[in-house]
């Protein structure tokens, strides 16, 4: 069975991409879960007591009355624990210097985002990494919760600010007021929130208000961390607090229960002003706990540090509430030292009981830990502590055994923590292997078949039939059904793939099957043996052969593999990708030079090989023509150079000021408004040569539009528009570029498709092809920022360039310019400011031209924007081979192979790499975001794949 090389390579990563998701559900596992399907009642254990006493069932009383938690989005701890602390925040900064409140740093988990901190702070549980995805559609949170605890205790909750919590929560509140998460305003967001505050304070029918403020985190993304507009929001948030705070204190009755104020983020922000990654400022936030029931302080003191899970306990035993089920937190042992005793060694006793619950439902081996024999321990010493206590012989030994036992528990439940958090880490190692194993069986398949792929005929020989009728295959499926079973029913842990239906396994098992055999019938034809067996090989001897910029293709996409087995280097990939693009221009300059001036030397002689045939003969095109190939290398090293310098990127100096940084400061926005303009004519006259007069027309008016839209927002300037003048939301300006997207896309399709139905038309087709790419350039220069059009602009005329002086002139075949493209891409990448962090996903993008959030199209936008680099140099790819008319449609398939297999290396090789490291928590904040990325590449080259094999079709149709 013959298969087209672009077909092969085309079902190959589809298969590849199924492979990835497979691993990926191994290691991107859940949270730690209580064994107990119900939720938590009011069924507590007694407290602990020596043998041959009857055990008690004291309930210590709720702590307070009335609570408010006012929750600032994006708010790092050194906004308020900085040394401009007090000039952010004046009040707050004052009640923590010498009021009534206990200030903790509070430690949020990898990854800090919105929706699983929100998840952490009511449950307690440490939400897994692919909560990530789901941040972008919270489903209802049917998990134990603080808010459902509260609302079953008859506990009455208002609710204003972010809408994140009316999905988590829906009717738990009985009174609320969403706030979009995803509105590209930082002002009438907090408006719509402080707006309740007035007529809701004055009121006594609540319990609990919780306050969720979303515009620091707006301006973090927009303008960054130290943009002016911070303190500002700061100083805004300082204000409410202190209403709050005026009003608590002013109706405060005696002999009633004290109230609680609570300040808090979700996470905090990073050098970049996004979030979501592991950095000390995404992680650290403030927590500022404020009642009378604390003692008043004498001065500044240095913030303990704790984990964000911890207020989850500490709040639930502070309103009489059960802890949630899978709460994995220690109570903050401050906030009850005001209570008696026996209150102190209740509160931890609950705590501990629930934290050795979920260590024997999570840990087979759970009575071996040292964390449960301390709690045991000290839960013996407390049984002690209550026989003496009820004995009522009260003395200061008791006293002074009691912080024993205090002692005990707490170190006790910091290990359980700590233990259960760890636990976190664990994976399905059985999906885990499932999966590396189908795409490495896939990659096997791609480099055995390559001599066939890139031959002239580009057709793969596949004994597929044989293969499915052959009796080792029914025994080998016979076999890993039998493997299967066994693992299934011997593991202790649960395995996504066991929970499959068997109609899917037995397609699993017989697909592996199928490609082992495959492998080994494709391996044997390499072998001296398989080649008398089957003949003369098809692959003539001139045919496969490798050049010095093979070579050097080859190896530098080897060495970026091998350098992904280290965790700096997949920090600090850019760096890779920088040098290997400097080095590639390098050898074209020395392939140029080699191939240009040897040229005299090889007339007349044997050395014909270095000649390069030339359309024209006169001396001054010639000359013109090597200068420029000459040039083109450099003249690509000086476009790049300055790119480097755009955007900061990685881990290790991102912190560091760039010319981004510089452009947007207020200062500097006449320049960066010259700069956005100028780009945008670049843009124009490098992609409008290849359209219709319509399509022209519409891209003119379109880049005029995203000039207008960034106007709108403030970035730039018109030159009659005043500094820092907004004329509107650009809600308006941005459909107005949608509008000539979508038409320049429709212009596109409808000339490519009439070319292959009404006439086989190759300029016709190749037209709709750019008119197309051209699209596509148009709605990534919208949701660019403008002091990345550059990026943009350089993309586009190294495009051009290389495709005339080089690709063009020098010859060089599909192979080659392919696997340029790619490093072209990945480079282009990070010259965006993209990282392997997921921090540095610019999600404001998906708030460009919309009033309300819209799922699919938010995810569209962000992925375009994010992969704009790669995306834009594989389509120019398309374009280019596609119209290159010497080009055969056999050439294009060979493109199409060989994007296919430098996209499945690095990612094999990678999940290989996780596999092995996979007890190294540390791939949690590393590793976990670069395997996403993988996963969404290798999907992207797959989509390009699919297109590459179309247009091969349409050219085979056409030629026919």
């Amino acid at each position: 069975m013959k298969v087209r090389s672009s077909a092969f390579a085309s079902l190959i990563l589809i298969f590849e991409v199924v492979g990835v998701a497979l691993f990926l559900r191994g290691f991107l596992s859940e949270s730690v879960k209580s064994s107990q399907s119900s939720k938590s009642t009011l069924d507590l254990p007694p407290e602990p007591l020596s043998e041959g006493s009857h055990n008690s069932s004291h309930i210590p009383q709720p702590l307070f009355n009335r609570v408010v938690i006012m929750l600032i989005d994006g708010m790092r701890q050194d906004f308020l624990f900085g040394a401009n602390g007090r000039s952010n925040m004046p009040y707050t900064r004052q009640l923590v210097e010498r009021g009534s409140t206990l200030s903790y740093v509070a430690r949020a988990k990898f990854p800090t985002v919105t929706m699983p901190r929100i998840k952490a702070l009511t449950t307690g549980s440490i939400p897994a990494f692919v909560e990530f995805v789901m941040n972008l559609n919270s489903p209802s949170l049917l998990e134990d919760n603080l808010i459902w605890q509260a609302k079953t205790a008859g506990k009455k909750m208002i609710f204003y600010g972010d809408w994140t919590w009316l999905r988590l929560f829906p009717k738990h509140f009985m009174e609320h007021d969403g706030v979009v998460d995803f509105l590209n305003d930082h002002i009438e967001a907090d408006n719509n929130v402080t707006r309740h505050l007035d007529s809701t304070l004055k009121r006594d029918d609540w319990d609990i208000l919780i306050l969720h403020y979303l515009g620091l985190d707006k301006i973090g993304h927009i303008s960054g961390p130290y943009s002016p507009l911070i303190q500002l929001k700061l100083l805004e948030m300082d204000d409410v607090l202190k209403k709050i705070h005026s009003s608590l204190v002013s109706k405060e009755a005696e002999g009633s229960l004290p109230y609680l104020l609570i300040l808090c983020a979700d996470h905090g922000s990073a050098e970049s002003g996004s979030h979501g990654a592991s950095s000390e400022p995404e992680i650290n936030t403030p927590l500022v706990l404020i009642s009378p029931a604390f003692k008043r302080k004498d001065g500044m003191e240095r913030p303990n540090t704790i984990e964000q899970v911890d207020l989850t306990p500490t709040l639930a035993m502070s309103l009489g509430l059960p802890i949630p089920q899978n709460s994995v937190g220690c109570a903050i042992a401050s906030v009850f030292e005001e209570s008696s005793l026996r209150d102190q060694l209740r509160y931890l006793h609950l705590n501990g009981h629930r934290l050795s619950c979920l260590l024997k439902d999570n840990i087979p081996d759970y009575e071996k830990e040292a964390s449960f024999e301390q709690y045991r321990v000290a839960e013996k010493a407390h049984g002690s502590w209550m026989k003496r206590y009820l004995d009522g012989n009260p003395s200061e030994v008791l006293a002074n055994m009691g912080k024993k036992v205090l002692k005990q528990y707490s170190e006790a439940l910091s290990s359980m923590s700590s233990v259960l958090s760890k636990q976190q880490g664990k994976y399905d190692m059985y999906s885990m292997i499932a999966g590396m194993i189908f795409v490495f069986q896939l990659l096997l398949l791609l480099l055995l078949a390559m001599p066939e792929a890139l031959s002239r005929s580009a057709a793969v020989d596949l004994p597929v039939i044989s293969v499915l009728l052959s009796l080792p295959f029914y025994l080998l499926c016979l076999l890993l059904a039998s493997v299967h079973v066994l693992v299934c029913t011997s593991t202790q842990s649960s395995c996504y793939f066991c929970s499959l239906s068997w109609v899917l396994v037995f397609a699993a098992i017989a697909f592996t099957s199928a490609m082992s055999l495959l492998l080994l019938s494709m391996m044997t034809r390499r072998l001296p043996l398989g080649l008398k067996l089957y003949g003369k090989p098809s692959l003539k001897s001139n045919e496969w052969s490798l050049s010095d910029l093979d070579v050097f293709l080859l190896v530098g996409t080897a060495g970026h593999t091998v350098s992904l087995g280290s965790s700096s280097f997949i920090e600090e990939e850019h760096q890779t990708w920088y040098f290997l693009l400097s080095t590639l221009c390098l050898a074209v300059f020395q392939d140029v030079c080699r191939k240009y001036f040897r040229e005299k030397r090889g007339q007349g002689s044997d050395d014909e090989e270095f000649v390069l045939p030339l359309k024209d003969n006169r001396k001054g095109e010639r000359d013109s023509e090597k200068w420029l190939a000459l040039a083109t290398p450099l003249f690509v090293l000086l476009c790049c150079r300055p790119l480097r310098s755009l955007n900061q990127t990685g881990v290790q100096w991102a912190h560091l000021s760039d010319v981004g940084h510089w452009l947007n400061r207020p200062e500097h926005q006449v320049v960066l408004s010259l700069l956005s303009a100028l780009c945008l004519v670049f843009i124009y006259f490098l992609i409008q040569r290849r359209c219709s007069s319509v399509s022209k027309v519409a891209l003119a008016l379109g880049l005029l539009g995203v000039y207008s839209y960034r106007a709108a927002v403030g970035n730039v300037l018109f030159p009659w528009q005043h500094s820092g003048q907004s004329m509107s939301k650009g809600t308006v300006e941005a459909r107005f570029v949608y509008v000539f997207v979508l038409g320049i896309l429709f212009t596109g399709t409808k000339d490519l498709l009439r070319s292959q139905i009404v006439t086989a038309d190759a300029k016709l087709k190749n037209r709709g092809l750019w008119e197309i790419y051209s699209g596509l350039v148009l709605l990534i220069s919208l949701l660019f920022r403008p002091h990345n059009l550059p990026v943009l602009c350089c993309s586009l005329l190294i495009q051009s360039v290389m495709a005339q002086f080089i690709w063009k002139k020098l010859h060089y075949d599909a192979a080659q310019t392919t696997i340029m493209h790619y490093w072209f891409g990945q480079a282009f990448f990070f010259f965006q400011g993209n990282s392997n962090n997921i921090s540095t996903v610019d999600i404001s993008v998906w708030m460009i031209g919309l009033d309300n959030y819209v799922k699919g199209l938010a995810i569209f936008l962000t992925a375009l924007s994010t992969f704009a680099g790669p995306l834009l140099w594989a389509c120019h790819l398309i374009c280019y081979l596609s119209s290159e008319r010497h080009r055969s449609p056999v050439v294009v398939g060979h493109g199409c192979y060989c994007l296919a297999l430098f996209r499945s290396v690095p990612t094999v090789a990678y999940i290989v790499l996780v596999t092995g490291l996979r007890y190294n928590l540390f791939i949690w904040s590393v590793f976990s975001p670069k395997l996403l990325y993988e996963a969404m590449q290798l999907l992207l080259t797959a989509a390009i794949c699919l297109i590459f094999n179309t247009v091969e079709q349409s050219r085979t149709s056409a030629a026919a």
